[in-house]
Order: C-alpha cells, then sequence, then structure tokens
C-alpha cells in the first residue's frame, strides 16, 4: 500500500509540474494537442453518463456504449469514476483514445472540481482540454448553515481563482442545477455567480428532473430561459415525489415515467438552437439496467427529433 501510495503521489505531481510549465510558458492558448475534434453537429450530441457504466472499465466504455446506440460518452473523472484524478497523465489519456477508437465523441467530462484549492485540477482540466474536449462539470458547493451571500461569494471566488487554468486549457466549465441544498439549485443563485465572467469559460449545464424538483410548476421553465444564453449541455433524469411515512422523496424513474414535461423542455431548447452534448443519468435501480439505458435513450432520441426537426421547418 505505501508503494501504491508514493507511485500516486509521484504520477500527479509530475502531471502538476508538467501542466504548470506548459502554462507558464504560453502567453495563450496553445492548439489541441491529443486526440480529434468533435464535428460540427446540427443536432444535440446523445450520451450515456460513464457513472451509469461503472461496472465496465474504462478501455470497455466505447463499445458498450456504441452498442447500445450511444454517439458518445460523458467521462466521471473523480474518485470512485472511471478515471482516478490523482493519475489522470497515466489513464486519461487512454480512456479518451479508447472511447473514440470505438467511434465516439467525448464531448464532456464529470468532475468534483469546485477550485484551484484541488491539485488535481491542473492536470484534469489541462489534458482534458489539450485532447479537444470542451466541457466539464464542475463539483457542487452545499450551502451548509452559511449565510446565503457568502456562500454565494465563496463560491463566486473559487470560479475566477479557477478561470485563468480552463482558459489556457481551452475549456469551459459548467454548473448542475443539483437540487437538495446546493448552489445552483435554483438556477438564480447561479447567475448570481457567474453573470460577469465570460459565457465562453462558464455556463450551465441544465437538468429539468433537479429543476422540476426544485421550481415546481413553472420555476423550471424560468430557470432555463434564464440559462439559455448560457447552455452547454443537458443533464436528462426523470422522478416522481413519493411519500414513505410522513416524509416525501424525490424518487428517480425512467425517461417519461415522471414529472418532467417533456415536450416543452425540448421545445424550448430546440428553440434556443442549442446542439451541445446530452448526457443520460440513470439514478433508479433496475432489474435490466443495459436494457433500461436503451429505453431512456430511445425515448430522449425520439424526442429530440421531434423537436429539432420541427424547429428545422420554421
Amino acid at each position: 500500500m505505501r508503494h501504491a501510495v508514493s507511485r500516486r503521489a509521484l504520477l500527479t505531481t509530475t502531471a502538476l509540474l508538467g501542466a504548470e510549465a506548459v502554462l507558464a510558458q504560453d502567453a495563450a492558448p496553445a492548439p489541441p494537442r491529443f486526440g480529434t475534434a468533435a464535428p460540427r453537429r446540427t443536432m444535440p450530441t446523445i450520451c450515456v453518463h460513464s457513472g451509469n457504466l461503472a461496472k465496465v472499465p474504462y478501455f470497455q466504455l466505447g463499445d458498450i456504449a456504441a452498442q447500445l446506440g450511444f454517439d458518445g460518452v460523458d467521462l466521471t473523472v473523480m474518485i470512485g469514476g472511471h478515471v482516478d484524478p490523482r493519475v489522470t497523465n497515466v489513464d486519461l489519456i487512454r480512456a479518451f483514445e479508447a472511447i473514440r477508437g470505438s467511434g465516439l465523441e467525448v464531448p464532456m467530462i464529470a468532475t468534483n472540481i469546485t477550485g484551484p484549492q484541488d491539485q488535481t485540477a491542473f492536470p484534469v482540466l489541462y489534458l482534458t482540454g489539450r485532447s479537444q474536449v470542451p466541457l466539464f462539470r464542475l463539483g457542487y458547493w452545499p450551502y451548509g448553515t452559511n449565510p446565503i451571500q457568502q456562500r454565494l461569494a465563496q463560491a463566486r471566488q473559487d470560479l475566477m481563482q479557477l478561470l485563468p487554468l480552463a482558459q489556457r486549457s481551452t475549456i469551459t466549465g459548467m454548473l448542475h442545477n443539483r437540487a437538495g441544498g446546493y448552489i445552483g439549485q435554483a438556477l438564480w443563485d447561479t447567475q448570481q455567480v457567474i453573470s460577469t465572467i465570460d459565457p465562453r469559460w462558464m455556463g450551465y449545464c441544465y437538468d429539468p428532473a433537479e429543476a422540476t424538483a426544485e421550481g415546481g410548476l413553472g420555476g423550471w421553465e424560468s430557470g432555463l430561459r434564464l440559462a439559455l444564453p448560457r447552455l452547454k449541455a443537458l443533464v436528462l433524469q426523470d422522478f416522481y415525489w413519493a411519500k414513505a411515512g410522513a416524509t416525501w422523496t424525490m424518487t428517480k424513474c425512467p425517461l417519461g415515467e415522471g414529472m418532467v414535461d417533456w415536450e416543452k423542455f425540448f421545445t424550448l431548447v430546440a428553440g434556443s438552437g442549442f446542439t451541445g452534448p446530452i448526457s443520460i443519468y440513470q439514478q433508479y435501480v433496475v432489474q435490466d439496467s443495459l436494457g433500461a439505458m436503451t429505453r431512456d435513450l430511445e425515448f430522449a432520441r425520439r424526442q429530440v427529433q421531434r423537436a429539432w426537426t420541427a424547429q428545422s421547418t420554421r
């Protein structure tokens, strides 16, 4: 165990030093060095969130996702995910190459990064950006018991300190509107944090299920309209409220079986001209998870095809 920890520390230090050296030399973003860029699209790329396939090693992710019919993979780069951020220089490029070798795209990664104090931020963002992966999902800032404005100010400070690294790495950060006491849950709070940051480098990863849970009847739509000018990616989930005793619980379910108004949601997004990635999360338990993933994908593809085709004929 001591040998493994030492090796991991050495690899992380090497990646950090390499990234810092290049950042110090470059006055402007360098051209990408690894991989190939995604083609320009007229419709969104539908991706599987790699957490749905947690038991599949990263070198098989592309093959499995392609067999299921996905266009790409939203890769988890976090402790417990498909790539451990502490050893990115060993596994991250290999993961990108393996997925792309299966003919799929990697338009985004999911991280737990919330600021430059995270020592993995340098190697993760630098290697990802230079691999022509354009987007990364940030981690979460719990509100906790701190005053709201104080917590928002802290999140903004973290992002401003992270911004130069994102710019030099040519990668855009995204805040996910996670419900349940996190900054961004209402989207209005995210807007206060990022409103003065160049939208090329910071935007929204919008989740209609989490927005519906927090916003109810009309809040999700107001939040979406607020997010559209900075919308970079979508996360698709569905849910319903279930009562156990005296407690109501947000219960995730297959797409189309819950409370999300999918037709209105996709009509609004298609009307904005959005063509970015869509990541399908599967945070509900079923016996046939692969079959459920296929059904979710088919549902999403039907909705996308309907909304974007209708938009193109207007």
